[in-house]
C-alpha cells in the first residue's frame, strides 16, 4: 500500500514539474561518518542527490516494510528530479520536482506528515537558490500552502525580498497559483501520536527535549548539478516536535540549511536546526570550498565536525560544479539518495552504507 501511494506521488510530480529554466534566464530584481570520498567529475552531464533527514535510524528500530517504503521515497523523489535534468532542465527546476514530491509523502518531516508545534499545529519552512545568480526564495511558519518549496520559489522568481513569514505568505503564494489546503490536511496518525507523548512528557517530573520524541530527523532536501553546469539547493521541513514560541530552525535559513553558489557548490542541510544556524553549515561548505580549496567530502567532514563539537547532530548532501558530490552526517543513518548522467544510482539509509 505504502509502495503504491509513492508511485502514485511519483507519476503526479512527474506530470506537474515545472518548465525547464521557467525563471532563469535573468536574475530576480567528534566523529564525523561520510559514506563516500567524492563522486568523480562529470562533465556536460548532471547530478542530483536528495535527503529525507538525518538521526538515530538503525536497523533495529525500522521495520523491513518501513525500509523499504524509505527506500522507495527516496528513489521516487530521484525520479522527479531526473525527469527534468534528463530534458535539459534546470538544476533549480529538479530540487523544486524532487522536494514537491517528499513534501506530499507522510513518511517526512514536510508538508504533509510535518511534527507538531506546542499549541497542535504545523509549521512549514522551506528554501530554495539558485547557484548561478545565487538568488534565493525562504518561507517560514506556513500552515496552508500544499508545497512550501513552491512558495519560496515564487519568492525567488518575484525578486523584492528573500524570506516571508506566516499567513502573510501563504498568502504571496496563494496569490501565484500555489495550492492551499485546509490545515487538517498535512495531520497524520503517527505525529499525533508524538505530539501527545512530548506533552506528556513535558508534564512529568522530567524536562523533554524535541530531540528526545524522535531522532530520526525528517527534514528533506535537494541539490543539483545541471547539464550546463549550474547548481541549486532546496530544503523543506516541518521542524521540531513541541516547537514554541514562533521558532524557526535552519532549513529556510540561507546559508545556514540551504545554500547554492556555482563558483562552490550546493548544499541542503538536516538536523538540529540552532547549532546549524550557529555554524552558518551550509554558506561555511561552499566558502571553505571556494576560499580553502578543500575538496566537497573534505569541507562537508569539517564543517559537520564543528557541529557536532558544539552538541549538534546532522548531515549534509552537497553538489559541485563539476559534478562532484558527497554526504556528510554525524548520526546513525540518513535517507539519501544520488543518481547522475553517467549512471551513478544509489539510495542508502543506514551509515555503514
Amino acid at each position: 500500500m505504502i509502495l503504491s501511494l509513492v508511485a502514485a506521488a511519483l507519476a503526479a510530480a512527474q506530470a506537474a514539474a515545472p518548465q525547464p529554466f521557467a525563471d532563469a534566464v535573468a536574475p530576480p530584481p567528534g566523529e564525523t561518518r561520510a559514506d563516500t570520498a567524492g563522486t568523480p567529475a562529470t562533465t556536460g552531464g548532471w547530478t542530483l542527490l536528495v535527503h529525507g533527514g538525518a538521526g538515530t535510524i538503525r536497523r533495529d528500530r525500522i521495520t523491513a516494510e518501513q525500509d523499504a517504503a524509505y527506500r522507495a521515497a527516496i528513489d521516487a523523489a530521484l525520479m522527479a528530479g531526473q525527469a527534468v535534468l534528463a530534458k535539459g532542465g534546470s538544476a533549480l527546476d529538479a530540487v523544486q520536482a524532487a522536494v514537491e514530491l517528499m513534501e506530499d509523502d507522510p513518511l517526512f518531516n514536510a508538508g504533509r506528515g510535518a511534527v507538531f508545534t506546542h499549541d497542535r499545529t504545523n509549521e512549514l519552512d522551506a528554501a530554495i537558490m539558485d547557484g548561478r545568480t545565487r538568488a534565493a526564495g525562504a518561507v517560514a511558519r506556513l500552515t496552508t500552502s500544499r508545497h512550501p518549496v513552491a512558495v519560496a520559489r515564487a519568492v525567488l522568481r518575484d525578486g523584492r525580498h528573500v524570506m516571508l513569514t506566516g499567513a502573510d505568505a501563504d498568502r504571496f503564494g496563494a496569490d501565484r497559483g500555489v495550492e492551499q489546503m485546509d490545515p487538517a490536511w498535512f495531520a497524520t496518525p503517527h505525529r499525533r501520536e508524538q505530539i501527545d507523548e512530548f506533552l506528556r512528557r513535558e508534564a512529568g517530573a522530567k524536562a523533554v527535549s524535541s530531540y528526545d520524541i524522535d531522532q530520526k530527523f525528517g527534514t528533506v532536501g535537494a541539490v543539483a548539478r545541471d547539464a550546463r553546469g549550474h547548481l541549486a539547493a532546496a530544503t523543506s521541513t516541518g521542524g521540531l516536535t513541541g516547537k514554541r514560541w514562533g521558532r524557526i530552525g535552519d532549513a529556510p535559513i540561507v546559508g545556514a540549511g540551504t545554500y547554492a553558489d556555482d563558483r562552490a557548490c550546493a548544499v541542503s542541510a538536516t538536523g538540529a536546526g540552532e547549532y546549524f544556524i550557529r555554524v552558518g553549515v551550509a554558506h561555511e561548505i561552499c566558502a571553505r570550498v571556494r576560499l580553502a580549496g578543500e575538496s566537497l567530502q573534505e569541507a562537508a567532514d569539517a564543517v559537520m565536525a564543528e557541529v557536532l563539537a558544539l552538541g549538534g547532530s546532522g548531515g549534509v548532501i552537497v553538489a559541485g560544479p563539476d559534478g562532484r558530490s558527497a554526504f556528510s552526517f554525524n548520526t546513525e543513518g540518513m535517507y539519501r539518495g544520488r543518481l547522475t548522467s553517467d549512471g551513478v544510482h544509489e539510495v542508502a539509509i543506514y551509515d555503514d552504507e
